[in-house]
Parts: C-alpha cells; sequence; structure tokens
C-alpha cells in the first residue's frame, strides 16, 4: 500500500495544474453530515483508455451536483498513480465529506479510500469496485452482462457470417480493473462452451496494459502474425476493437473480421456504421452519473443512500451495498437508439463519409 504523498515543492507545483483542471461550484446548504458544508470530490481516472470519461462522465457529473446545488470538485488523475493520490489528499484537506473514485489500480484506491474513511469522508466507489477496499458504495453497470453481450454479440456477427470454427481472439481489459475480471467472466461464459464442444477455436488470449490502445494494436499484430487464421475478435471496449480494426485494415481484412467492443463511443459507433466493428455494448453514462450523484448527495447532507443491490469483494471478503445498472447491446440496426437517448449527437457521429451511412442506418 502507498501511503500518502508529502507535498514536496514538485507536488505543489504538480497539485497547482491538477487543480487547475478540476471542476468546481458553490452552493449548496450547510447541512452536511459532521456540520460539514456538502462538498462532493470526484477523481476519473484518464482520458486515454476512453473518451467517456471526459466526454460524459464529467459533464453529466456536473450538471447533476449543480442541480442539486452542492458543491463538487472533479478532476483526472490522467492515468498517474501518483496524481491520483494527490489530489485526493487535496480533495480531502479541502473539506470534501465525500469522495468518488475510479481507481486506477486496486492499490491505489485502496489507500485512498482507507485515508478518506480515516478522515470521517464518505466514499463511493464508481464505475469500478476497488478490491480489498473500503468504499461504503459502489455505482456501476452489471459488469457480468456486459461482457456476456459480448460474448452473445461476438456469436451473433460470427454466425451471420456463416464463419465454420472460426479462430477467436480475445483482447482483454486492464489485468489490474476488476472490471475486465467480470467482462471476462461474461464473455468467457459464453464463449468456452463453443471452444470445448469445437464450434469455435481459442486463438490468442492477452490482456491490454492499462487499457492502452497503442499497446492493443502492437498485441494484436502479434497475434495476427503468430495465428493468420484469426475471424473474430473479443475487444473488451472501443478502443482495444479500434486497435484491432486498425491492424485488419493494414492486413485488408477490415470488415470480414467481427470485432467488439463497449463504451459506444463516437469511433465505434462509426466502425459499427463502416462494417468494421460487430457491436458495442451501451452503458447509459448519464444514468450511472445521475445515480452516483443522488447518493454523494444524500451522503453530503448526512442521509442514507438508497441501493438497488450488492456485489462481493472477492478480495475483502465484503458484500458493497451497490447501484447497478442494466447495459444494452447495441448493433448497426440500433445505433440510432444511442443518438436519441442524447448520448451523442448526430452532429458528432454523422460526419463527412459516415453522413451517409447514418442516413441509411435511420438516424436522423
Amino acid at each position: 500500500m502507498r501511503k500518502g504523498l508529502l507535498l514536496t515543492t514538485a507536488s505543489v507545483a504538480l497539485l497547482t495544474t491538477l487543480t487547475a483542471c478540476g471542476n468546481s461550484s458553490s452552493g449548496g446548504d450547510s447541512s452536511g453530515s459532521g456540520g460539514k458544508k456538502p462538498k462532493i470530490g470526484v477523481i476519473l481516472p484518464d482520458s486515454k483508455s476512453s473518451a467517456r470519461w471526459e466526454t460524459a462522465d464529467r459533464p453529466y457529473l456536473a450538471k447533476a451536483f449543480k442541480a442539486a446545488g452542492v458543491d463538487y470538485d472533479i478532476q483526472n488523475a490522467q492515468g498517474d498513480k501518483q496524481a491520483f493520490q494527490t489530489i485526493a489528499d487535496q480533495m480531502i484537506s479541502s473539506g470534501v465529506n465525500v469522495l468518488v473514485i475510479v481507481n486506477l489500480d486496486s492499490g491505489t484506491g485502496k489507500a485512498v479510500l482507507d485515508k478518506a474513511k480515516a478522515q470521517g469522508v464518505a466514499t463511493i466507489d464508481y464505475d469500478r469496485l476497488t478490491l480489498g477496499g473500503s468504499a461504503q458504495y459502489y455505482v456501476s453497470f452489471d459488469n457480468t452482462v456486459v461482457g456476456k453481450l459480448q460474448g452473445e454479440g461476438l456469436s451473433k456477427c460470427l454466425s451471420d457470417m456463416k464463419a465454420k470454427k472460426p479462430v477467436v481472439a480475445e483482447l482483454n481489459g486492464s489485468p489490474t480493473d476488476n472490471n475486465a475480471t467480470l467482462f471476462a467472466q461474461g464473455y468467457n461464459s459464453v464463449l468456452d462452451p463453443k471452444y470445448s464442444s469445437g464450434e469455435y477455436v481459442k486463438g490468442p488470449n492477452q490482456s491490454v496494459p492499462d487499457w492502452d490502445n497503442a499497446q492493443a494494436g502492437t498485441i494484436f499484430e502479434q497475434m495476427l502474425t503468430s495465428e493468420p487464421r484469426i475471424g473474430g475478435v473479443l475487444a473488451a471496449n472501443d478502443g482495444l476493437g479500434n486497435a484491432a480494426i486498425a491492424v485488419l485494415r493494414k492486413n485488408h481484412r477490415n470488415g470480414q473480421v467481427p470485432v467488439t467492443g463497449q463504451d459506444a463511443t463516437v469511433q465505434g459507433l462509426q466502425n459499427i456504421l463502416a462494417g468494421d466493428q460487430c457491436m458495442t455494448v451501451y452503458k447509459a453514462v448519464k444514468k450511472e452519473a445521475d445515480a452516483t450523484a443522488r447518493l454523494a448527495v444524500a451522503l453530503a447532507k448526512g442521509k442514507k443512500g438508497q441501493t438497488n443491490g450488492s456485489v462481493k469483494d472477492p478480495q475483502g471478503g465484503r458484500t458493497v451495498p451497490s447501484v447497478l445498472l442494466t447495459p444494452v447491446a447495441v448493433y448497426k440496426d440500433n445505433v440510432k437508439d444511442v443518438v436519441n437517448d442524447g448520448y451523442v449527437t448526430k452532429a458528432q457521429l454523422c460526419t463527412g463519409r459516415y453522413a451517409a451511412l447514418c442516413a441509411k442506418a435511420g438516424i436522423q
């Protein structure tokens, strides 16, 4: 476990930069827990692994906190574990009475959560469960179901292409992210029986450190070199899927090999419209952000949080009260639903050559 950082001259400089990247608001009342004025801190993980953190989560959370009239501070650690801890120290010192985190790994997340708990700050794991951590609540989608939808999606696309005994490669998410483990449990529950029966051939299978898209491209290129017969790719999110698609395109095989994804990013949806990606999984981030904001605001005002389920922390052995939401599989024929829901706009999606594809897909 890494201990809290001392604010040296260098880390003060870093803190100043990080604070400038934050987003805060004044307002609210003084009825927070422990007599504190309600103030909520949120630490997002990065903007590299998925565009969603800055394009969706940040604005949705900010809007919900503003509507509730509470002070808030949203910052992004940009993949830096030291920065993550520094931001947490600064937020706790500034008087937040609720801390919401998307951990970079469980070790760093646990150190931050334990420190917050020791200071009487309520804590929420957002989107990712911190294994062995001490968060009082967890808000996310049912991530095993996310993976199951991916496995079913790849199977559907392989069936549509009438693929015979396809070699399936798996590009898994970061080995330090518990969500990646849950996704894999979900899609392997669909794929493993097909491997066992001989319907599919189990191909290369590798995790991508830190969900890094550049590394994913290198890893998949090595996969394709070692096994040129790859006929399907279970990619754990749209960024990894796009990395695989780029390699397939270079080898003139894009559109011939189904590739999955997750997050319903603009890039992922465009790949689906173009026929290069089989499917993605839409997680209505606004619902996740709104649920988290409601829970955080209640806690900040000294009230009890409302949940609809629980998850078991396999490392800590404890049951964590949770708000769990339902994901949706997206194929070419229902891309329009993601637009209609307001998650992406027609202007963002239907640019250049995608305008005609959008029209064909019924996107108004």
